[in-house]
């Protein structure tokens, strides 16, 4: 198991950008496929993006794709999601997550470490 810690949450208006980093404790975090969730309120926890061990892999929600960025520097056992344009209905609490895997593969499900999550809210 991995901890994970995520920052960089706040409040932004509708069109702003803010980003997250989510610190992992992990040496070996090059063997985690990584990904960011968020959930709103009332709403269920949604999948937002996922990046493959080494990065050679990206997955987005349609719902951010072309806004957010998410990135990784395993050299510092970070993970980043730059969240450009922002909309009011971004606004929720986003979760760090990660699953260790044997290979360079890419899955949308199946993450068993979490982070606490950090509150983004976008005003309009």
């Amino acid at each position: 198991q991995v901890q994970l810690v995520e920052s960089g949450g706040g409040l932004v208006q509708a069109g702003g950008s803010l980003r997250l980093s989510c610190a992992a404790s992990e040496r070996a975090f090059s063997r985690y496929t990584m990904a960011w969730f968020r959930q709103a309120p009332g709403k269920e926890r949604d999948f937002v993006a996922a990046i493959s061990r080494s990065g050679t892999m990206t997955r987005y929600a349609d719902s951010v794709k072309g806004r957010f960025t998410i990135s990784r520097d395993n050299a510092k056992n970070t993970l980043a999601l730059q969240m450009n344009s922002l909309k009011p209905e971004d606004t929720a609490v986003y979760y760090c997550a990660g699953r260790a895997d044997l290979w360079e593969v890419l899955f949308t499900t199946g993450y068993a470490d979490w982070g606490q999550g950090t509150q983004v809210t976008v005003s309009s």
